[in-house]
């Protein structure tokens, strides 16, 4: 038994657009025919479409990852509801990768020039590889990648990250970038390393998500692992050698917003570039549904992981909205056990916040609310909750520099270093008295 790939997740159920476009273009027309939150103002799953790109035989898929029904059908692991003993179990249960020696991923021997690597939008610095995960050591990541030529390509680490570590450690650092890995492996790969137990590695997270092993093979040209069941493969290594993005973009971030540019940023020498028979490209557009989704699943597992002691034991589930990117607005659902229970919910939150840099906005709720669904969220906030007396704010944080209202320039550069959360939770002793009526 192997972990599903993407061929076999994909199946029959993609849209196929009828027309070639250049690949400049295909990320605007997937935005306005199909993206949702926060790509758009539209509240909608993404469907998965194939793109012929323009002077291009590899097809384009994009939107995925934009339904979050569908990726949980793809991970049997995965548990209903990220609770500290579920993740437990996910953890105790996990998969070590399978070497393996026949490698669809290296059926055929391609070049960088050859992929429809996409342009967002115009202000873009250049085509980006977008959903290439890289693979060197235990390191297993997402990082935006621009294209400088048919050899070369800038990577941006942010800080903090698995991969920067090794880099900067190493004179030079082989490294594999795979593209439309196995659904299990790109969502276990954004898993906080900071949470996960000393022993595991994301790439056995990866086998627990999917009930199966992942399957690796060593490379070709360089002593590097790669994802046997990828659909395209490259090849090659970091050296110190540094270029820039042109500025004053990059391309579409998560939340919504334009990137802004970066100097100094490392360079992936490309030794090889081999891919499956008849490949396909994977992508996404940036700011739409497949990035919220595939970061909010992970996050809620990272939050999960981060804690096992009682106050931990009070969450009943997390989710992380499409609305914040998958990152930055989580909802809690508390299952209080006592009247000191109401009391821990400052604690719990402070706690999140100083692990989670990214998590700007915590909305407690009782296990009655769909987290899933923001209009029960929204319910819950207005029903339960007086924001004057509800509502709590923490000061000296850092600021996320891709979200605007945290800027220095924002209303005076007010309010970038706090984080908030919202009590929408009954009190515990009106449990009885306040309730749904049809619950």
């Amino acid at each position: 038994m192997k972990a599903l790939s993407l061929r076999d997740a994909v199946g029959e159920s993609v849209l196929t657009h009828d027309v070639a476009l250049p690949a400049d273009r295909i990320a605007a027309d997937f935005a306005a025919r199909y993206a949702g939150v926060p790509a758009t103002s539209l509240s909608r799953a993404e469907p998965t479409v194939r793109y012929t790109a323009t002077g291009h035989r590899i097809p384009v898929l994009l939107g995925m990852y934009g339904d979050e029904d569908r990726v949980r059908s793809w991970l049997p692991g995965l548990p209903e509801r990220s609770t500290v003993d579920a993740v437990a179990e996910l953890t105790s249960s996990r998969i070590a990768p399978e070497h393996v020696t026949s490698v669809p991923c290296q059926q055929k021997v391609s070049a960088l020039e050859r992929l429809p690597v996409l342009r967002a939008t115009p202000r873009d610095a250049g085509p980006f590889l977008t959903m290439g995960l890289v693979h060197a050591g235990e390191a297993l990541s997402v990082h935006r990648m621009l294209v400088l030529d048919d050899s070369r390509i800038a990577i941006w680490m942010v800080p903090g990250r698995q991969l920067l570590a090794l880099y900067q450690r190493s004179e030079r650092l082989p490294v594999s970038i795979n593209i439309g890995v196995p659904p299990a492996a790109l969502v276990a790969s954004a898993l906080s390393s900071a949470v996960l137990p000393a022993e595991a590695t994301k790439l056995e997270m990866a086998g627990a998500l999917a009930g199966a092993p992942i399957r690796v093979a060593d490379g070709v040209t360089q002593p590097v692992r790669v994802l046997a069941d990828s659909e395209i493969v490259l090849e090659g290594y970091l050296d110190g050698t540094l270029a820039d993005e042109p500025p004053p973009v990059s391309l579409p971030e998560f939340l919504g917003y334009d990137g802004e540019s970066r100097a100094g940023l490392p360079v992936i020498t490309v030794t090889a570039v081999t891919t499956r028979r008849a490949p396909a490209y994977q992508a996404v557009i940036g700011p739409g549904r497949e990035q919220s989704v595939i970061l909010g699943l992970a996050g809620a597992l990272s939050v999960a992981l981060s804690g096992t002691d009682e106050d931990w034991r009070l969450i009943d589930d997390l989710h992380f909205t499409p609305a914040g990117g998958g990152m930055l607005t989580l909802a809690v659902a508390i299952r209080k056990t006592s009247s000191t229970s109401d009391e821990r919910l400052a604690h719990i939150a402070r706690r999140i916040f100083e692990q989670h840099r990214f998590v700007k906005l915590v909305v407690f709720t009782d296990p009655d609310v769909n987290l899933r669904n923001p209009e029960d969220v929204w319910w819950a906030v207005t029903t339960r909750s007086n924001l004057g007396t509800d509502c709590t704010t923490f000061d000296g944080f850092r600021a996320l520099p891709m979200d605007p209202s945290q800027a220095a320039d924002w209303r005076g550069g007010r309010g970038g270093t706090t984080r908030t959360f919202i009590d929408a939770t009954t009190p515990f002793e009106l449990f009885t008295t306040t309730c749904r009526s049809f619950r």
